[in-house]
């Protein structure tokens, strides 16, 4: 097995909460009165755009929210997303045991909007991990197409047998192991450390 010189780790399901996923905007619609189906629609519509940085988050919000007069604010609503935000502090114990260790790059390779990317690396102090942001919002494209596993590859100029991918999803670790990098789909924070362990790291 070839040893192991870079980490590339997921965000949202795996160090931290999704960001915006399906159960946040059914909190969402509950919580200000939206029509699911109506809410969820504009989403769908919306959504590729918004992930690989086409639109901003009020961009966003004014297509699948306040295309109609709304009793409650743009902010109110910006706020209820960033409060769906919170670490996993397991395994963001373990990214932290790597990073102090100095072995290995470490960096997020992830689909995520560039204001809730920023957002959530601010908020979490992800810069104290991570050496590099690999995110969708950024490099207008997202996982579990092969172009973000390439551009980090050839940003960080790796050899892929020498990188590692953490994710909760399949079929982006998947897409990673057709690249010929090592992937780890991630369960939960014991089942990483023994996957990380056999990998040598």
């Amino acid at each position: 097995m070839a040893r192991t010189t870079a980490l590339f780790f997921d965000v949202g399901g795996v160090i931290l909460t999704d960001g915006w996923d399906s159960a946040a905007r059914n909190s969402a619609a509950r919580r200000f009165g939206l029509d699911w189906e109506e809410f969820e629609n504009a989403h769908e519509l919306a959504v590729s755009d918004f992930e690989i940085g086409r639109t901003s988050l009020d961009e966003y919000i004014n297509r699948t929210v306040f295309h109609q007069p709304r009793a409650f604010t743009r902010d109110e609503f910006k706020s209820f997303i960033w409060a769906q935000s919170h670490e996993h502090p397991e395994a963001l114990a373990i990214v932290a045991e790597l990073a102090r260790s100095r072995k290995y790059l470490l960096a997020t390779l992830n689909n995520e909007s560039r204001d809730l990317n920023c957002y959530r690396i601010e908020r979490f102090r992800l810069c104290d991990y991570f050496t590099v942001f690999f995110s969708s919002g950024f490099l207008g494209v997202r996982k579990p197409g092969e172009k973000i596993f390439q551009l980090a590859l050839e940003i960080t100029q790796r050899i892929p047998n020498e990188c590692l991918f953490v994710d909760d999803r399949a079929p982006n670790v998947e897409c990673a192991l057709r690249l010929g990098m090592r992937g780890i789909q991630y369960h939960t924070a014991a089942q990483l450390r023994e996957d990380l362990h056999s990998h040598g790291v």
